[in-house]
């Protein structure tokens, strides 16, 4: 029986997923062979020795200390796309928020409460918030990933321009974007060109504060900016001397700061993009059936500390090793096994930057000493049996 901690309330289709027999849901973190988290801070949390995995419903992983969990050998999973749709359309919200200033205009129409003739106050009123159209602007949007395409691909049928600039654009998510969409050679291409901008990358130590002094030079001036994806991509007293002088004429954000709140020209959204039952629900299925597969299959998808790692099991018991990825340690794997009388029917090694991982099948009896010699090899952060 395998213990899986919720530190968050975890959609209902998820938690179908797991079969009673062999899962018991809702154990202390303590206790846990895995854990599934949303938005739940982990970076104070002291991991137990049976923790060997963790999936966050969602695809930001800011809350996790991803490299600590490397280190530990607990492989982190994230879910990019399942919440993509919601994303999508709050950030077409966001471009029309950002256009016609709804929300200011909202707050002002409240406002006339006690008024004698408040559709007469509309009328005389209604001018200052007037506010462009999309159809025919140029948006540009920074990061085609699972969401990013998917408000390409929208904005387009908007009838607007849509450039983008993806250094990291994979061959699938290419072939799902319109032909209509530009492709810019560089983010300041997109910066220079665009009238609307729309963010959607994760914030990394290159992309933390993109959007700054130096970026807002290269933009037009009255460019407007829609930032669902982290608050430290903008640096914020940049952005504010940017409205100050006309060169941004509004900031909508689903991210609010202490920084942010309240300020003219900037719309603060109360971290919405993935609250849809929809978005929780798919979260929640693509997280859990990423664990079961690693915990029953020894499969890694959509992990982002350790490689994705898929074999087809062809021999009685299978072996994953977690790993550095440094020289000689299959070699290494390789002669404990064969030092204890097992067989290698097959075997496949992956590695991701500095994290790699090792999956050998055999029909062999795997005893102690095995996993016990295979952990005893430097380098080796943790061997499981499946």
């Amino acid at each position: 029986m395998k213990n899986i901690a919720l530190l968050n309330k975890i959609g209902a289709a998820g938690l179908k997923q797991f079969d009673s027999a062999k899962y018991n849901i809702g154990c202390e973190a303590a206790d846990a062979d895995a854990i599934m988290v949303r938005s739940a801070a982990m970076h104070d949390m002291e991991f137990g020795k049976n923790l060997v995995a963790i999936a966050r419903a969602g695809a930001g992983v800011n809350n996790i200390p991803v490299d600590r969990c490397a280190e530990e050998g607990i492989v982190v999973f994230n879910t990019p796309g399942a919440n993509a749709n919601g994303v999508k359309e709050l950030t077409m919200a966001a471009l029309l928020l950002a256009s016609r200033n709804i929300a200011g205009g909202i707050d002002w129409a409240n406002g006339l409460s006690g008024e004698e003739n408040v559709a007469k106050a509309v009328e005389a009123g209604k001018s200052q918030f007037v506010g462009p159209e999309l159809m025919g602007k140029t948006l540009g949007v920074i990061g085609l990933g699972a969401i990013g395409g998917l408000v390409a691909n929208c904005a387009a049928s908007f009838g607007m321009k849509v450039i983008g600039c993806d250094p990291f654009l994979t061959v699938d998510n290419a072939w799902h974007l319109s032909r209509a969409i530009i492709k810019a050679n560089s983010f300041d291409e997109v910066f220079e060109k665009s009238d609307y901008i729309s963010v959607h990358v994760p914030s990394t130590k290159d992309t933390k504060g993109m959007f700054n002094a130096r970026s807002f030079s290269l933009m037009k001036d009255g460019v407007r900016i829609v930032n669902l994806s982290r608050a430290d991509l903008v640096n914020v007293a940049d952005l504010k001397a940017a409205i100050a002088d006309g060169k941004v004429a509004s900031y909508v954000t689903d991210f609010p700061t202490n920084d942010t709140i309240n300020c003219d020209k900037i719309v603060c959204i109360p971290h919405l993009g993935a609250s849809t039952p929809e978005s929780e629900e798919n979260c929640a299925l693509m997280a859990a059936n990423e664990l079961i597969d690693y915990v029953e299959n020894g499969i890694i998808k959509n992990s982002v500390n350790y490689p994705n790692i898929d074999m087809a099991k062809q021999a009685k018991t299978r072996i994953l090793v977690l790993h550095e990825n440094i020289p000689n340690i299959l070699a290494q794997i390789s002669a404990v096994l064969s030092g204890n009388g097992a067989n290698i029917e097959s075997m496949l090694n992956r590695s991701k930057g500095a994290n790699a991982c090792s999956v050998l099948d055999t029909n062999d009896d795997v005893s102690d000493a095995i996993i016990e010699g295979i952990c005893a090899i430097e380098g080796v952060r943790r061997a499981l049996i499946i």
